[in-house]
């Protein structure tokens, strides 16, 4: 088992996630684990959640934190404080960033002095479109005025830092309707945007219809609607530091920076990934078996559960790294995780191809995709070797 080192200043930064598995509605194209909202579901979760944050608590103060779901906002204003408590009592470095997603319906002055009131600093809010035509399409369960209601309660209720979430690639969507939710977005002046591609996930209402041939993929479709992003919302103030993500200067997303660094968090509530320990784990996505599992003298139930070793970290740092503009440095990767130089040489021949193919450059040590290499950086991930261990020795046959 390998445990990241904890002393000094190499103190791997620790994360809090929660997940809160209430929606009221599904959106066609969500997959995340979620259930309809009860006095007795909730409850049934808190009583989980607190035993959990109990049982496993981490090590030392946790330096991010982020609430999502599922819909969090639609827990009341005092279901909401007492979720705010049960966070707080696992201890939390003072002012660190905590971010909630919340959406557009949900959101109420009340409900936002609460979550101000207890430290939350950040959220998220799910816009998705500015069109109402794609709205219906993604089946959202609001209408884009509630969007902008929800986007002047944050602005009035307390110093949050906002994020919005848009999606493109929709059926129907053009590549004018994208550059218009852009500017709408810009114009609200959010610190933060997030551009996801549609993606069809399997057991959602989106996928029924590719499956049925009622929408079609359209891969050069998805490439001009990432590079329209990729140019105009850093010419608006936002600097790209990840694929999908943009911030104004220095107000990139530090939870998600914390998790592509492969630093360590624990997660609580049903579904959600913890890596902390020398472990990777995922809770039961089911409310029932997470809950049974976290009471007293009772096993923990997850779906996932593997120990991790340097070399996980690494490879993982590496293509996680690769997603970030300002690139990877394999030296320092291979420092930082204790893996042997040489173990690197397949993956920096993979580098050279990548390079004489356009789709990465190198420089004073470190390795950046270009726009073409972040195009197809789900494809560079699926091919990158992984690490060759060094043989020594002892490790050649002998003669006898």
């Amino acid at each position: 088992m390998f445990v990241q080192e904890k002393q000094g200043s190499n103190v791997p930064a620790l994360g809090l996630y929660a997940h809160v598995p209430f929606c009221s509605t599904t959106c066609d194209f969500c997959a995340f684990y979620q259930e309809r909202p009860s006095k007795k579901r909730i409850e049934s979760f808190f009583r989980g959640l607190e035993s959990e944050i109990l049982r496993f608590p981490g090590d030392r103060p946790f330096s991010t934190v982020f609430v999502g779901g599922g819909t969090p906002g639609i827990l009341s204003a005092d279901q909401l404080e007492r979720l705010c408590g049960l966070i707080r009592s696992a201890g939390l470095e003072k002012g660190c960033e905590w971010t909630i997603e919340l959406a557009p319906t949900e959101v109420t002055a009340e409900k936002l002095r609460i979550l101000a009131e207890n430290g939350v600093n950040r959220a998220s809010i799910g816009a998705q479109t500015f069109d109402p035509g794609m709205m219906e399409a993604l089946g959202r369960g609001h209408k884009v005025e509630k969007t902008y209601e929800a986007y002047s309660l944050l602005r009035e209720n307390g110093a949050f830092r906002v994020n919005l979430d848009l999606i493109f690639g929709a059926p129907g969507q053009t590549l004018a309707m994208w550059e218009e939710d852009l500017h709408k977005a810009v114009e609200l002046d959010p610190e933060h945007l997030s551009t996801y591609c549609l993606t069809f996930e399997e057991d959602t209402a989106m996928y029924l219809r590719l499956a049925e041939g009622k929408v079609r993929l359209e891969p050069e479709r998805e490439a001009a609607f990432y590079e329209k992003a990729w140019a105009l919302l850093p010419a608006q103030g936002y600097p790209q530091y990840e694929v999908s993500n943009f911030s104004k200067p220095g107000m990139p997303c530090l939870h998600n920076l914390n998790t592509w660094g492969m630093n360590e968090w624990i997660g609580y509530g049903p579904s959600a990934s913890s890596q902390y320990g020398g472990f990777r784990r995922k809770n039961s996505a089911s409310l029932d078996l997470w809950e049974k599992g976290m009471r007293p003298g009772a096993k923990p139930a997850y779906d996932e559960w593997t120990p991790i070793g340097p070399r996980d970290l690494a490879m993982d740092a590496i293509i996680f790294g690769l997603r970030m503009n300002e690139g990877i440095s394999l030296v320092d990767v291979a420092r930082r995780f204790g893996v042997e130089e040489g173990e690197l040489g397949e993956i920096r021949r993979f580098f050279a191809e990548l390079e004489d193919a356009g789709m990465l450059k190198s420089e004073a040590g470190t390795s950046r995709l270009t726009t073409e290499g972040r195009m197809r950086c789900d494809a560079v991930a699926v091919e990158m070797p992984e690490l060759q261990p060094v043989r020594t020795e002892t490790d050649l046959p002998q003669a006898g």
